[in-house]
């Protein structure tokens, strides 16, 4: 499957009709059309229709399109998950997994086909990641997103700037993402007029090892795009990197000098991988 890049995932309520018209021209990564949490009850109906409709419209390029559908434990998810399959999103967002359990029910759900993401952002979910992590791998499941406001809120705890008291579940979170293949985002940050605190959020999270943010307004994008980006300079080297394991005599050796730097075989699958995530990002922004 192509690397896809996932720097700046949208989340965009789906009862705002204009707000997805919008979003047709930002230039996030993904956009998640929202059922859930940012929807109220009695327009969850209509909400479901207008992500369906913009979803089999498209107009959306090359961004990822995913549909956050509301749990199986309330009026709502059952119609969600057959809509929203129909309607053939990338992927569907399920919310609130604690369990193994949890994620083989919407596995029956869907069917086979549809590619499903996972909220993390309960105490249970939390306690059981590596278990977790292995019914994901095995169901289907192709990325994790976290999130914080539910998991501060049920824990009972506050949410800082620094999100110290959140780091070692975010730090743990993304072990077990990668311990299972999965990708992982980060969550959101609730300021949204407060671009310092998500530029210093964004870089914590892509030193953390999250390939990029969720996000809850279009003035986000852009430091996420940035920070999630890779730098020029190591893109460069990867390729240093690639270009020198290619040449006959290198090809059975383990290790290399590439411009002063020490390149053993993990370094070209880093390499392969940066150089296919900044090809794809290019893409994106060629359209």
């Amino acid at each position: 499957m192509p690397i896809r890049p996932r720097r700046s995932v949208l989340y965009m309520p789906a009862s705002n009709a204009r707000a997805i018209e919008k979003a047709r021209a930002l230039p996030c990564d993904g956009i998640i059309f929202d059922l859930e949490d940012a929807v109220a009850p009695d327009a969850k109906p209509e909400a479901r229709r207008q992500a369906v409709e913009a979803v089999r419209g498209g107009g959306f390029g090359r961004r990822e399109l995913i549909i956050r559908c509301n749990g199986l434990d309330t009026p709502w998810g059952e119609e969600d998950l057959a809509a929203a399959s129909v309607a053939g999103p990338d992927a569907l967002l399920v919310p609130k997994i604690s369990s193994p359990a949890d994620i083989a029910a919407y596995r029956a759900r869907v069917g086979p086909e549809a590619t499903l993401w996972a909220m993390i952002e309960t105490p249970a979910a939390v306690m059981g990641l590596d278990a977790l992590g292995e019914a994901s791998a095995m169901n289907g499941v192709a990325c994790w997103v976290m999130g914080l406001n539910d998991l501060a809120k049920a824990m009972g705890g506050r949410q800082t700037p620094d999100r110290s008291p959140h780091l070692p579940i975010l730090s743990l979170a993304v072990a077990a993402a990668r311990a299972h293949g999965l990708a992982i985002l980060d969550s959101v940050t609730n300021a949204i007029d407060d671009v310092a605190l998500v530029e210093t959020h964004c870089r914590q999270a892509a030193d953390i090892g999250f390939d990029g943010k969720s996000l809850i307004h279009p003035s986000q994008i852009e430091p996420a795009n940035r920070l999630f980006s890779p730098a020029a300079e190591e893109v460069a080297w990867s390729r240093a990197v690639i270009a020198a394991y290619a040449l006959p005599e290198n090809r059975a050796k383990g290790a290399l000098q590439v411009e002063g730097r020490l390149a053993e075989r993990l370094h070209l699958d880093q390499a392969e991988r940066m150089v296919a995530i900044a090809e794809a990002i290019e893409a994106l922004g060629a359209e």
